[in-house]
């Protein structure tokens, strides 16, 4: 929903009605994540995509129907022999699709939940897609770290809902949970969707050099929140870095330590060093790869600068298992030159490793496309 928000927005503030479709489930090479959607707006125009074009047709029918019964649905789309190229899905994925109506009467905290999401501030929005009670069917919560904003129907529903997305928020992982009509742990027959709108997942760029420049600009791309450090004033300004979002002067490894402290540090932080400068990476790394849980840490340098790191490394007292953990020379063997095309080599192995990529050409590669990983 994050894509569509703001044109979904622009139509709720002004009183007019919207069909929202929402991806809550794939399987196999679905081609869009939980969390995708599409808006129908009342011109009948279409904004977002939930399968890349596959079954956006049956999909926008549907949703004109919800739009004027305002009786929400939940499809699945699939490949079948009579329907492959009609309404289903060619790459072979299988996705489950929640339609609703939004309005202002029908969904009048929609105006928090936006706000939140543009502040930062972490907020879920929990959406019941299945229920044998039409009555409880698409009704919906926000949840925040403090408790949870409206009702699905019961206080059990409510404190299960609860405690499961103060876990996904943490993530930022979107997500169907199942539980029994009033929300029995080990129940079957009601689906929740959780949506989690977590603060954006931090890149860390050390070194205020030109290829920090480029990798500032894509991971901006990739919707990371990018701050470029360096202990350098002369380099580090914002004037070098427009596509970041804070350029802060300081030693690495000092900065480093203090947003670790602060609390600002998870499992979806990358970390790119391109100082190449053992007074300022290796500090800095004996930091980063100490820490527990983070999504990515690399370094730029030649070979035989990344001999001398790993042995500087060893000297200052990191284990094996630690060092395991650095990328290093940093990104995949695309053959990049410029500071732009290095900038992509990272982000391919920044992403590779979101999602169990290999970094191999497709064409000579067999098997399915996407793989079977936890959204984050």
């Amino acid at each position: 929903m994050r894509d569509v928000l703001d044109d979904l927005m622009k139509w709720w503030e002004s009183g007019e009605t919207v069909a929202v479709a929402t991806v809550v489930a794939t399987f196999q090479s679905a081609p869009r994540p939980p969390g995708a959607s599409m808006l129908v707006g009342p011109d009948e125009s279409a904004v977002g995509s939930v399968s890349g074009g596959c079954v956006e047709g049956a999909v926008y029918e549907v949703a004109r129907e919800v739009a004027e019964t305002g009786v929400p649905e939940l499809n699945r789309y699939g490949v079948s022999d009579d329907d492959a190229f009609a309404v289903g899905l060619t790459c072979g994925g299988i996705l489950d699709v929640f339609v609703e109506k939004v309005s202002q009467e029908t969904f009048p905290e929609l105006g928090e939940l936006a706000e939140d999401v543009r502040s930062g501030s972490p907020v879920a929005l929990a959406t019941v897609i299945e229920h044998p009670d039409p009555e409880i069917l698409g009704r919906r919560v926000l949840i925040r770290p403090e408790g949870v904003k409206g009702s699905l129907g019961s206080a059990r529903m409510d404190d299960a809902v609860h405690d499961d997305a103060l876990g996904l928020l943490a993530h930022g992982t979107n997500q169907t949970l199942s539980y029994g009509i009033d929300g029995e742990r080990r129940g079957e027959g009601m689906r929740v969707f959780l949506w989690s709108f977590a603060p954006k997942p931090r890149m860390l760029v050390f070194g205020a050099i030109d290829f920090a420049a480029a990798v500032a600009r894509v991971g901006a791309f990739l919707g990371y929140h990018v701050t470029v450090c360096d202990a350098r004033p002369v380099f580090a300004t914002n004037s070098r870095f427009p596509e970041a979002d804070e350029v802060v002067v300081d030693w690495p490894h000092r900065f480093l330590n203090q947003e670790v402290e602060a609390g600002r540090i998870d499992q979806r932080t990358v970390i790119a060093v391109l100082t190449h400068d053992p007074k300022f990476d290796v500090p800095l790394l004996e930091v980063a790869l100490r820490l527990p849980d983070i999504a990515y840490v690399g370094a730029m340098g030649s070979r035989r600068t990344h001999d001398d790191r790993l042995a500087r490394l060893v000297d200052a007292g990191l284990t094996e298992e630690e060092i395991a953990r650095l990328s290093s020379p940093i990104g995949l063997d695309l053959g990049a030159r410029t500071p732009e095309e290095t900038a992509i080599s990272i982000a391919a192995e920044i992403i590779a490793g979101r999602w169990g990529g290999s970094g191999e050409r497709l064409a000579t590669t067999n098997g399915r496309i996407h793989q079977d990983v936890e959204y984050r």
